[in-house]
């Protein structure tokens, strides 16, 4: 492995995505403080989770599959790569573009099926970020497969700020929810434009085609979009669905609040999605050239580091999630601290995914990973069907941590198949990371009890911070010095 290619990928992920989820945590801000109600904001929640559902059948696996067959050819035959491009973006376009005809033919009577027809203008709005979101999106995973995620951290960050003034600009000038989804339209098409434009420049244009596509190539491009398609409904079950099931059963306002713990959450995961994103086409790599040791070595090495950083978190997120809610977003979303206290075990779980998902695939099982998600979506449909109406957000919340424990732990047994992972090591950093947890989250609570409002908040969250680091060092599980080397 090359430390420095990681460590540079590393970098520019992590840089890309805490601009990201920055530019989105202050549009949260200022959409629910200042520019919207919170059922203007609950609108724009439940339209984004119907978009999300439709989104699917817009990108259809396409990405990811071009990246695979990108990562296995650029070493073994650099000519069939622009033909690799050139099929995939054929497919994208052509089922964006017929997801996003029928959206802005029938937008209307869709927010009717799912019970929000308060949603219709923003789901025919809807229609063109079903496109630009979907070509966004591509660029940044075909990237992705040529390892050259510092490329797509470039396109992420530049569709992030260009969604953060547009939207903030298209709500002052139309207003209300159509103006937000308008501004996330006009957001993602900039990021799209950059992202397909440095994929033509950095590695179609100069790269000499081969005069015949391989036989058979842009059908298995195709086909192996098929388990990815899977996996990937199953996860637009689990993180759009039960949005949708809370409009469905509930109010705008209460998809407000659901709405803006899963964004917190988000927030919170970028760590993790940035390792998870970076490494995971080191590890087909590493496969690929018969290092499977190394690879499970990279692999428990990230886990162990997942692990130290996310239980720590999500007990913190416990404790202060209510406070904390009701300062930075006011008092009318204090319904949303309940469900992110629920999330807080979903952070952890999620955090383990994003470093073991993405591998998965590049290590060739995404059929196994596609049965596992399809499976843990379908019970998570249905026990949301049983606990949002008796328990709300709060049931949505507890449905989504039940069965995401499920998938997580068939996504460890399934690398550990392909990796022979070191199960006692693995438990016995466990066992510390929680004992180290367990001094934080006693600082933390000392804290919180010991005032109140914003003055608990701000010394909780920091004295959290450096009980858990003095720990984490003090114990031998984290090395500043390591840590600096791979971000310096």
């Amino acid at each position: 492995m090359d430390l420095k290619r990681v460590s540079r990928g590393l970098k520019a992920t992590f840089g890309a995505r805490i601009i990201y989820m920055g530019a989105s945590g202050l549009l949260t801000l200022v959409l629910t403080r200042f520019l919207l109600t919170s059922e203007e904001f609950g609108l724009v929640g439940g339209a984004v989770a119907v978009l999300g559902v439709a989104q699917l059948f817009a990108d259809l696996g396409i990405g990811k599959s071009a990246a695979r067959y990108v990562t296995e050819y650029r070493e073994k035959d650099p000519g069939q790569l622009p033909h690799i491009l050139r099929a995939a973006f054929a497919y994208r376009l052509a089922a964006a573009g017929l997801v996003a005809g029928a959206f802005a033919l029938f937008g209307d009577r869709i927010a009717a099926l799912v019970g929000q027809p308060e949603i219709g203008p923003l789901l025919a709005v809807g229609a063109g970020y079903i496109v630009v979101h979907s070509l966004f999106t591509f660029s940044q995973v075909v990237f992705q497969g040529y390892n050259r995620v510092t490329n797509s951290a470039t396109i992420q960050a530049t569709g992030a700020a260009a969604r953060l003034g547009l939207t903030v600009a298209f709500v002052a000038v139309v207003g209300g929810a159509v103006g937000a989804m308008i501004g996330y339209v006009a957001g993602y098409a900039l990021g799209a434009a950059l992202g397909l434009g440095l994929l033509y420049v950095k590695c179609y244009r100069d790269t000499d085609p081969a005069d015949e596509p391989e036989p058979g190539l842009s059908r298995r491009v195709l086909e192996y979009s098929v388990p990815l398609t899977a996996t990937r409904g199953a996860n637009v079950l689990d993180k759009r669905v039960d949005t949708i099931l809370v409009g469905y059963f509930m109010t705008p306002v209460a998809v407000g609040h659901y709405y803006l713990a899963k964004q917190i959450v988000d927030f919170v995961q970028t760590p993790a999605a940035s390792l998870g994103f970076t490494l995971s086409p080191t590890y087909g790599e590493e496969k690929a050239a018969g290092e499977t040791e190394r690879a499970a070595r990279i692999y428990e090495t990230a886990l162990e580091h997942t692990l130290l950083l996310y239980v720590p978190a999500a007990a913190g997120m416990v404790l202060v999630a209510d406070p904390a809610v009701r300062l930075v977003f006011g008092q009318g979303y204090a319904g949303a601290a309940p469900a992110l206290q629920v999330f807080s075990a979903y952070v952890v779980l999620q955090a383990v995914s994003f470093i073991t998902s993405d591998a998965l695939d590049f290590l060739g099982r995404a059929r196994s990973r596609a049965y596992a998600k399809a499976a843990t979506s379908v019970a998570n449909f249905l026990l949301n069907l049983v606990l949002i109406p008796a328990f709300g957000v709060v049931g949505a919340a507890a449905a989504t941590v039940v069965t995401f424990a499920g998938y997580t732990g068939v996504n460890v047994w399934v690398i550990h198949s392909e990796l022979s992972l070191s199960l006692g090591r693995l438990v016995r950093h466990l066992v510390a990371t929680v004992g180290i947890t367990a001094g934080m989250s006693v600082a933390v609570y000392a804290a919180l009890t010991a005032t109140t409002g914003a003055v608990a908040v701000a010394t909780a969250i920091p004295l959290g911070i450096a009980v858990w680091a003095g720990l984490s060092v003090a114990s031998g599980l984290l090395d500043p010095r390591r840590v600096s080397a791979i971000l310096s």
